[in-house]
């Protein structure tokens, strides 16, 4: 007969072993291997209690303050600049310190939460009984006294410090998402409206990096050229770059059809925005004859005779032209920027 069918109580008493017959306990499980609970010193001696709580209210303070750095940093470490940290060596201060404080302001809300339940939550450990997956109420209602009973032995609404502490460094944490909205990128203000050109600035060759004079434009050729000033080696060349763009052509002024294009114009030299208005490619394809010039990327079509308008593809506007001249040197020089902003249209454009 399987044991299965023996009721408990027919269980026998007494267990045969090597040493002789040992006497079974009533209840074989009433000692599921738990080791004896031993007391913390933080259990009997209140001032070692407080001195936990004050560590465990430091840690959470801690991480409010790098919560605070990590906003800060937005504010204090500009985009671009690299520094040089032993032992990682040469690397973005903002990136640094965007990751130092927030990795700071976690650890120590689960280093205090860690060191809060090791020294003054209450550690017995308690053996339960498996019970059905469908909960009685009885379940229900021991489930809720457990509950009730584990937050009055955790202390969080005797200790306040501890709680006020901790809903400080929750609170200020979810901050640092909100900050993050702004590495979408920075306000532009009003930098894609200008660029650097200005009045008497100089247009310098491209591939030379020599002032242009009006004799080094024949008709037919294409050339690129960047306002005076503006070096490869400047830490924001390739964003000045990207706007102050330019090339510039030179075209029989009889075959100019824009009035006002023959007006910024110099004996038929054109100056025109290298950049695309449709999604901002730099163009580089010219037709000697027609006197078009062909964006590379999604075929936009532009008339340089013709107000640089546009004649074919996506692009939704001509490209804009600088007003140039030729100083007292006989060199070629802008008489101020763009008119209009460079590049594709954006949801700010007047």
């Amino acid at each position: 007969m399987s044991t299965q069918e023996n009721p408990e109580e027919n269980l026998p008493t007494e267990q045969a072993t090597a040493h002789g017959a040992v006497k079974v306990a009533e209840d074989p499980f009433a000692d599921p291997g738990l080791p004896p609970h031993k007391p913390r010193i933080q259990d009997i001696d209140e001032r070692a209690a407080k001195r936990s709580e004050r560590a465990i209210a430091f840690m959470f303070t801690l991480s409010m303050l790098a919560t605070i750095g990590f906003i800060a940093s937005y504010v204090i470490f500009p985009v671009d600049e690299i520094v040089y940290i032993w032992p990682f060596g040469r690397v973005s201060a903002l990136n640094f310190a965007l990751g130092l404080t927030l990795g700071a302001a976690l650890f120590f809300i689960g280093a205090g939460a860690v060191h809060w339940a090791r020294t003054l939550m209450s550690d017995v450990e308690v053996a339960d009984d498996r019970h059905p997956m469908e909960a009685t109420p009885e379940v229900k209602a021991k489930v809720m006294a457990d509950f009730a009973a584990g937050a009055a032995e955790s202390g969080f609404g005797r200790r306040k410090l501890i709680r006020n502490t901790l809903f400080g460094a929750l609170a200020l944490v979810p901050l640092s998402g909100v900050v993050l909205l702004r590495d979408m990128g920075p306000l532009p203000e009003k930098k894609l409206r200008s660029t650097l050109w200005a009045k008497g600035k100089l247009l310098i060759n491209m591939n030379t990096n020599e002032p242009l004079r009006p004799e080094d434009v024949a008709v037919g050729s294409l050339t690129f050229a960047k306002p005076e000033g503006l070096e490869e080696h400047d830490h924001d060349f390739q964003t000045e770059i990207a706007k102050a763009a330019l090339m510039i052509v030179r075209i029989q002024p009889e075959d100019i059809k824009d009035k006002r294009e023959l007006e910024w114009s110099h004996d038929g030299i054109v100056a025109f925005s290298k950049i695309c208005t449709h999604v901002g490619c730099p163009i580089s394809l010219y037709e000697q004859q027609t006197h078009h010039v062909l964006c590379p990327c999604h075929q936009s079509t532009f008339d340089l005779s013709d107000g640089a308008r546009v004649i074919f593809g996506p692009a939704g506007h001509a490209l804009p032209q600088l007003r140039i001249g030729v100083n007292d040197k006989g060199f070629l020089e802008a008489h101020g920027d763009f008119e209009e902003p460079v590049g594709p249209a954006f949801w700010e454009r007047g």
